[in-house]
């Protein structure tokens, strides 16, 4: 039987039929044995016509591995969250105060009652194409919903997340402590993933925040997580 389970999987959100009691999140969420970045919602779905879609069902080690691929990194928590303010300062929402300015989605996410039933007021159920929403006061996109986004920096308290950037003993450090035994990750180190997603809902998640953050193991991959890369200064030159 265990060998039967040792089959290349991820976490696929399933909408259930109708409204949940409380305490059961977990309710909406599958691992599914052949999900993966080609086949989104499991074996029978494909990435055809969603070749401008964000990359999902990606790993720590997959970011990792396409960043130094391409010769960029990922950003650490701190200029991820800089970039998605796009210039602003301790607004609620990366474009201002207001959720749906004059009633106008500006970004990727959930609308109506969750997790059951999406009204998709902004004209997508799950993954919208890059650049489908106005970009932010930095010509960014995408910052906000769509797919979480991981980061490099360990996930700990908010002043204490450490990025690539630290010294490898304080970068050991913050790994060990990113590992929380009672989480759903056990004994994995956690790094911090931001930006929300498709599924970030008033009603449950407003993670759609820029100052939000979630923590995410590094074995972990789902259907509503990617990633972007950054390119510091010193790595232009090599570009």
């Amino acid at each position: 039987a265990n060998q039967e389970r040792l089959a290349p999987a991820s976490i696929v959100f399933v909408p259930p039929p109708g409204p949940l009691g409380p305490g059961s999140h977990y309710r909406w969420w599958q691992y599914l044995a052949g999900a993966n970045w080609r086949h989104p919602e499991g074996p029978g779905s494909s990435i055809k016509r969603r070749e401008q879609h964000p990359v999902v069902h990606v790993a720590w080690d997959d970011v990792f591995a396409y960043a130094s691929w391409c010769g960029k990194q990922l950003p650490t928590e701190q200029e991820w969250e800089r970039a998605a303010w796009g210039g602003l300062c301790n607004a609620e929402f990366a474009w201002g105060e207001e959720l749906y300015p004059g009633g106008v989605p500006l970004a990727n996410t959930f609308q109506g009652d969750f997790p059951h039933h999406n009204s998709r007021l902004d004209g997508y159920e799950r993954t919208s194409p890059v650049g489908a929403f106005p970009t932010n006061g930095y010509g960014l996109v995408d910052m906000i919903g769509n797919v979480w986004e991981w980061t490099d920096s360990w996930y700990g308290q908010h002043q204490q997340s450490t990025g690539a950037c630290c010294a490898d003993a304080a970068q050991a450090k913050a790994r060990e402590a990113s590992i929380d035994s009672h989480s759903q990750h056990g004994e994995q180190p956690r790094k911090v993933v931001k930006g929300g997603s498709y599924l970030c809902a008033p009603s449950y998640c407003c993670r759609y925040r820029p100052a939000a953050r979630m923590a995410q193991g590094l074995d972990t991959s789902t259907g509503h997580m990617g990633f972007r890369c950054v390119v510091r200064p010193s790595e232009l030159a090599t570009l």
